[in-house]
């Protein structure tokens, strides 16, 4: 069983006791949890009841060979980082030891300032192995949370500029025309993506998406293209990578101005020549897909900015599609929250309730800054409060709730900036009231100033409630 201190957690495997207590006391002196282990055996057994970060492993025990022992160590715990120290040394045993999986080699004697300096790098590794995995594993359960959530938006589209969206899609859908989507985060650009692949030639074939803002840049290149085992520190196997996986299909690239400028350029060559090489290797494989990128950003600022190089716009952009936000397109609010209350009603296993008119009211009203991300919460948060198989004002997230003129309060005076102090004054009065949720007698106490005074000030300020 892992616990939370393996990370900093250090093994010493090694048959001289000398040279045990010496980096026992040397690694506890620079904060390291330190176990030792004079033979193999005891090693491995110190490992299952409590697994390192990092084991330094000499070659020649009492009761079994170093490398072999390095072996059994990275079967049983592939994260587990390696460094042979040992009075063994050759260059046969150097090579052998990192093709087996070792951080790295060194002889005997040790330079301390070395030691810990590859014990920190080893540990940074593995934590880097395991943020990549979390990171892996989210962006997966992520992913398959939206194609549920997306699969049923399709439909919903009944305003006349998505109407208008809908026939350009079924127009160029069926061609491998490059197309780049833009709009607000939150709008549905996924769900574009989606319908553009479900009506095009490759619907038969994956649809792969990539966000490029969910992984550190030095990542984003290996889970595109894919790498070799060994072509980089912490590739212990090889990954066919996104291209790879598209094959034959269509390559969604959430966020393409978080690519990095460089790895644009490398992507541009692919769309140009058809063919890439993975991390490491030195085949070149043929690139088989339709790609469909989207942006959140202004794409005339992010040209600017330089986050998306010019050249590779122009490559991807053969037909541009702009998401308009929600709150231009209110039409689309009610079949939306239809969708979402029968989506949420059936996994709570409840009717599914009404909406009543004032609620209703309530979510027309509302701007929505967060777009259909944000209705779809705003439902599921209704959904799970509801009672008596109808949902309220009083079900709707405390900011819904309010009147407009406090739900954009904050912002307009934050834009109008505090060049006045009548500008101070009237954003502390829209906090007050959105803190008390409009209630006059509490944000009056609130701002330790009489009722009357507050209701001057309301009129003054044009403050509609």
């Amino acid at each position: 069983m892992k616990t939370i201190a393996s990370a900093h957690r250090i093994l010493v495997i090694d048959d001289e006791r000398p040279i045990l207590m010496t980096l026992e006391a040397l690694l506890g002196r620079h904060g390291y949890q330190t176990d030792t282990a004079a033979t193999a055996n005891l090693g491995l057994r110190a490992m299952k009841h409590n697994p390192a970060g990092l084991v330094l492993l000499d070659l020649q025990l009492p009761d079994a060979d170093g490398l072999e022992t390095l072996d059994l160590i990275k079967r049983d715990f592939p994260d587990t980082q390696v460094i042979i120290l040992t009075a063994h040394d050759s260059l046969n045993n150097a090579i052998e030891s990192i093709k087996r999986g070792a951080f790295h080699f060194i002889s005997k004697p040790y330079a301390p300032e070395e030691l810990l300096s590859l014990a920190e790098k080893a540990l940074e590794k593995r934590s880097l192995l395991h943020e990549t995995q979390a990171l892996r594993e989210k962006a997966k359960e992520l992913e398959k949370r939206l194609e549920q959530a997306q699969t049923r938006l399709a439909p919903v589209f009944k305003s006349k500029v998505m109407q208008e969206m809908l026939e350009l899609i079924s127009a160029m859908a069926p061609s491998d025309a490059n197309v780049l989507i833009t709009g607000e985060s939150g709008v549905g650009k996924e769900v574009v993506a989606n319908e553009i692949h479900s009506k095009s030639r490759r619907a038969g074939k994956p649809l792969v998406k990539l966000n490029c803002a969910a992984f550190p840049q030095t990542m984003i290149e290996g889970e595109l293209f894919g790498y070799m085992k060994g072509a980089f520190t912490g590739a212990m196997n090889d990954f066919p990578g996104m291209i790879a996986e598209a094959s034959g299909g269509t390559l969604f690239l959430d966020e393409i101005s978080e690519m990095p400028p460089e790895l644009q350029t490398r992507f541009l060559r692919v769309l140009q020549e058809r063919e890439y090489r993975p991390l490491g290797s030195t085949r070149t494989l043929k690139a088989d897909f339709r790609v469909i990128t989207a942006t959140n950003r202004r794409v005339a600022e992010a040209l600017r900015e330089g986050r998306l190089r010019s050249d590779l716009y122009y490559r991807i952009n053969t037909f541009q599609i702009e998401v308009p936000p929600l709150r231009e397109r209110k039409e689309d609010i009610a079949p939306l929250v239809a969708t979402f209350v029968q989506r949420f009603a059936a996994q709570l296993g409840k009717e599914e309730p009404t909406i009543t008119p004032e609620a209703f009211q309530k979510l027309l009203e509302y701007s929505w800054p967060g777009n259909v991300r944000e209705l779809q919460n705003a439902i599921e948060y209704a959904v799970v409060l509801a009672r008596h198989g109808a949902i309220g004002p009083k079900e709707l997230p405390a900011e819904i709730q309010l009147p407009p003129a406090l739900q954009n309060g904050r912002a307009t005076a934050k834009r109008s900036g505090v060049a006045s102090l009548d500008a101070v004054e009237k954003e502390a009065i829209l906090q007050a009231l959105t803190q008390t949720h409009g209630n006059k007698k509490k944000a009056a106490e609130l701002l330790g100033i009489q009722r009357p005074t507050l209701y001057n000030k309301i009129k003054r300020y044009a403050i509609q409630l």
